[in-house]
């Protein structure tokens, strides 16, 4: 909506000058202190800020995470990790179903292993929706669908969560501190990786050189982040656990970077030539 676009707006807007400083101090300390340290720290405040984001922009969602309890009783047989990057995947258990409506609505929830055959049951308070096997559902599948999603909508809503942000109580300030201090990360790491992909490759092989790690860095990773992150969410139950993928993939970085990629200020980019 208009609110996201204008805090997202103004942390870009503050953004762009840490890209030229970034870059400025990679030719006065090097390239790879830069890169690592953003890495580093991403992987170190991802949680705190997150949850601090939903503070922010949602403190009714936070009170709700905190004080309303959920859970999910089910067969841990029937419940799927639900990853479907092409969007071609049908997770139909009611184990599924219930999972994938709760992280969908940003609701945490605990999960409890039931006996084999069990029809999965969300518990929110003292109300219990029963789930429902839509590839068992046949024709009735749509009218299910629709019952199902009414009645545990009504129950987290008369739990408190909400159905979006009350507008009147975002913290503008701190959301916007929050996104340009994830926007400086970036910064961190892009300013000086430029200038280190040009100087790790000789001039015969370099647009390949740096092509191919680029690409495969933010086609496939990055790619495959909201597709994880859902599955992993769902999974767990935990709507902050998506991030350990993006936390994982920055420390595989900082840890490989540290150990095996080379400090390349001052190279010389003709050497090889």
């Amino acid at each position: 909506g208009t609110t996201a676009n204008i805090v997202i707006a103004a942390s870009l807007a503050i953004g762009p000058p840490f890209f030229i400083f970034f870059g400025w101090l990679s030719d006065k300390i090097g390239r790879k202190p830069i890169i690592l340290a953003g890495c580093l720290l991403a992987c170190v405040t991802y949680f705190p800020l997150f949850s601090a984001l939903t503070n922010a922009v949602n403190p009714v969602l936070e009170q709700a995470l905190e004080k309303s309890p959920v859970t999910v009783t089910a067969d841990p047989s029937e419940c799927s990790f639900q990853f479907n990057p092409t969007g071609t995947a049908s997770f139909t258990s009611s184990c599924d179903v219930a999972k994938a409506f709760l992280a969908t609505n940003s609701v945490n929830y605990s999960n409890v292993a039931a006996p084999a055959g069990t029809v999965a049951l969300i518990k929110v308070g003292d109300k219990t929706i029963t789930s429902f096997d839509r590839g068992k559902a046949g024709a009735e599948a749509a009218a299910k669908t629709k019952a199902f999603i009414d009645e545990a909508t009504a129950a987290i809503r008369a739990a408190g969560y909400p159905a979006s942000a009350d507008k009147a109580k975002v913290n503008m300030p701190v959301v916007i501190l929050i996104l340009t201090i994830l926007v400086i990360y970036v910064t961190m790491v892009y300013a000086p990786i430029a200038a280190l992909l040009v100087e790790l490759f000789p001039t015969r092989i370099r647009y390949s050189g740096m092509s191919l790690p680029y690409h495969i860095g933010n086609g496939w990773f990055g790619g495959f982040l909201p597709p994880t992150a859902f599955a992993i969410v769902a999974a767990t139950g935990n709507i902050y656990s998506g991030l350990w993928y993006p936390i994982v993939v920055a420390g595989m970085t900082f840890i490989i970077g540290l150990l095996f990629m080379p400090e390349t200020k001052d190279r010389d980019i003709y050497a090889k030539d």
